[in-house]
C-alpha cells in the first residue's frame, strides 16, 4: 500500500479500515516527528543543577564543520603555522584550510534591544568580520613565503630561523593582532574570584594575565561591540581556594558558580547567545580548569578555553583551545631566573627534581633516582644546600616530566635557564605550538622510554645539542614574564594564541542575514 499523501483526499474514501488507519497516521506521525525534534535539539545537562536559561541555548545555532569546511590542522610545510604539534591532527593540509569559519546565527533577541541597536550592532559586527577576513587573507599570503626570515619590517624582533613553523606568517598575524585586537572583559563579578588572580605562585601565569588586562593598557576595549572577543574574568585558582571543601573531591560549588556567572552574563548581554560562547574565553592554570568548564557544556565545547592543562585526552582542542604555559614565580621576578653558563661549561647531563606526583614521574624516580649517576641526576629533594636554579642552569638537559596533569613549570624554568627541555608526557599539546616549532628546540621522550633516557640524550650529537641550546636562548622571549608586558613576550603571546582561534571562527549578524 502506497503511504498516504496528506495534501490529497485518500484512494478509498469509503473503506473504513483505511479511514481509521488514516486517523492514526495523522495523530501518531506528527507526534513521533515532534518528539525527535525535542530530543534531538534538546540540551545536554552535564548535571542536575544546570541553569535552564543557559541550558536552552540550541546546539542547532552552531554551523558545525563539514567535509567542505573541516576543523584541521597543517603543517609548518605546507604554509600553516595553526597546527598544534601533536599526533592527532593531520600534518599535510594546506594553510587555507586550517583557518577556520563556523557560522553561528542568533534565534532569540534580547527583548529590550530596539531596532536601531540591531542595525547599529550589525553593521559594526559586519565590519569586524570583514576586516578579520581579509586578515586571514593576508596571512595566507605571508604563509606562502617558505624563508626562514620573515619578509616583514620591524624594529623590535623580526621573527626567523626553524624555531617557527612559518615566520613569515606569524609575523604577519601579529603585526595584524597588534593593529585591531580588541578583548572586552565583563564587568560582572567581585573580588577575589573575579577580576583577581595570584601573582607569585605557581599559578602566577592565571594571575598576571588578569592584571595585565584589568590594567587596560593592552587590547581591551570598553565598548562590546567592537571586541573580537570577550574575557570571563574568573579565576579558578581562587574559585578552588574560596569555594572548594578539602578532601570532599565535590567540585559542585565551583562548577556552580561558574555556571551562574554565565547565566548572569548570559542575561545581561547579547554576546553569548550570539555565539553560543565561541568568541569568549576562559583561562585557567589550575588542574581543574578543564572540570570548571564543563559545567557548561557551551563554554567546555564552544569557547576558547586558555589551559595550562592542555591535555588532549581530557577534551582539549588545539583547534579552539590554547596552551597556557605554566610560570612558577614565588617572588614574582624573573631576572635572577634568565640565562647560565656557556654550554661548554654544563657538566650535567640531564636534571631533574621534583616530588612524586603522579604516575610518570614514579617511573622516572623509580628508574633513576637511586642509580647515582653522574650524568642523569634525578632528586625527589634536593640535598641540603643544593641550589635548584644553579642545577637547572648547570644541565645541558632539563627533564619536564608531567605530574598528575600534563603541565609542568619546568618547561619555562628550563627556557628561562638556556637549558633544552626534554618533554616526558602523554597527550601534552605544548605552549605556541601552531607557532612554534618544538622539534628544533626540544626533544620529546615517550613514557615508554624513561628506562633509554640516557641513551637517547648521549645520542644527540654536539653540533645538534649546540644548535638546539642556541634556539632555546632565541625562544625564550616568548616565556619571559615582565613587569610591563613587551612585544613579543609571554603576555602578548598569550593574547596571539586566543587571537589566532578568533580568526578560526565567523559571528554572524543578530538577525541571523
Amino acid at each position: 500500500m502506497a503511504p498516504p499523501n496528506y495534501d490529497k483526499p485518500p484512494l478509498h474514501p469509503s473503506s473504513s479500515w483505511f479511514s481509521s488507519l488514516n486517523l492514526v497516521l495523522l495523530v501518531v506521525v506528527p507526534l513521533l516527528v515532534f518528539l525527535l525534534l525535542v530530543s534531538t535539539l534538546g540540551p545536554q545537562q552535564p548535571s542536575s543543577f544546570y541553569p535552564l536559561s543557559v541550558a536552552s541555548y540550541h546546539s542547532s545555532l552552531v554551523q558545525e564543520p563539514t567535509s567542505n569546511n573541516p576543523v584541521v590542522n597543517g603543517s609548518s610545510a605546507d604554509s600553516s603555522f595553526l597546527e598544534a604539534e601533536t599526533d592527532f591532527f593531520a600534518s599535510n593540509m594546506p594553510f587555507s584550510d586550517a583557518i577556520v569559519e563556523k557560522e553561528m546565527s542568533q534565534l532569540d533577541m534580547p527583548k529590550n534591544m530596539e531596532s536601531g541597536d540591531i542595525v547599529k550592532r550589525n553593521s559594526k559586527l559586519e565590519r569586524i568580520e570583514a576586516n578579520l577576513a581579509r586578515v586571514r587573507s593576508l596571512i595566507k599570503e605571508a604563509a606562502l613565503v617558505r624563508n626562514l626570515t620573515s619578509t616583514h619590517q620591524d624594529p623590535d624582533y623580526v621573527p626567523q630561523g626553524p624555531i617557527y613553523r612559518n615566520a613569515n606568517a606569524f609575523h604577519r598575524s601579529y603585526l595584524e593582532m597588534e593593529k585591531g585586537f580588541k578583548i572586552y572583559v565583563y564587568e560582572e563579578g567581585e573580588p577575589p574570584i573575579f577580576h583577581n588572580g595570584p601573582c607569585r605562585s605557581i599559578y602566577s601565569s592565571e594571575g598576571r594575565f588578569i592584571h595585565e588586562l584589568e590594567k587596560g593598557k593592552f587590547y581591551r576595549t570598553q565598548d562590546p561591540d567592537e571586541a573580537l572577543v570577550y574575557f570571563l574574568p574568573f579565576s579558578v585558582v581562587m574559585l578552588v581556594h574560596y569555594l572548594y571543601e578539602p578532601e570532599t573531591f565535590n567540585t559542585d560549588a565551583i562548577g556552580m558558580a561558574v555556571v551562574d556567572y554565565v547565566d548572569v552574563i548570559a542575561g545581561k548581554h547579547p554576546y553569548w547567545n550570539r555565539s553560543l560562547g565561541a568568541d569568549h574565553f576562559m583561562l585557567s592554570c589550575h588542574d581543574w580548569g578543564p572540570r570548571a568548564s564543563s559545567y557548561v557544556p557551551h563554554l567546555f565545547h564552544k569557547s576558547i578555553r586558555v589551559l595550562c592543562n592542555a591535555n588532549t585526552s581530557e577534551g582539549f582542542k588545539p583547534s579552539k583551545d590554547a596552551s597556557f604555559p605554566e610560570i612558577n614565580l614565588l617572588t614574582g621576578e624573573v631576572e635572577r631566573l634568565l640565562g647560565g653558563p656557556s654550554p661548554s661549561r654544563r657538566s650535567i647531563l640531564a636534571f631533574f627534581a621534583g616530588r612524586l606526583h603522579g604516575y610518570i614521574r614514579y617511573l622516572l624516580l623509580n628508574e633513576w633516582k637511586d642509580k647515582r649517576d653522574p650524568d642523569i641526576q634525578v632528586f625527589d629533594q634536593l640535598p641540603r644546600g643544593v641550589s635548584y636554579t644553579s642545577k637547572l642552569m648547570n644541565s645541558r638537559f632539563c627533564l619536564c616530566p608531567s605530574g598528575y596533569e600534563v603541565a609542568s613549570p619546568r618547561i619555562v624554568e628550563a627556557i628561562y635557564a638556556e637549558c633544552v627541555p626534554v618533554l616526558i608526557s602523554d597527550n601534552y599539546v605544548p605552549p605556541f605550538s601552531d607557532v612554534l616549532n618544538w622539534k628544533a628546540f626540544s626533544i620529546q621522550v615517550s613514557v615508554k622510554d624513561i628506562p633509554n633516557i640516557k641513551r637517547i640524550l648521549m645520542g644527540v650529537s654536539q653540533r645538534q645539542y649546540l644548535r638546539m641550546q642556541r634556539r632555546v636562548k632565541q625562544v625564550q622571549r616568548h616565556f619571559v614574564v615582565n613587569a610591563t608586558p613587551k612585544r613579543y613576550d609571554v603576555f602578548h603571546m598569550i593574547n596571539h594564541s586566543i587571537w589566532l582561534r578568533r580568526l578560526n571562527i565567523h559571528v554572524r549578524d543578530l538577525d541571523g542575514s
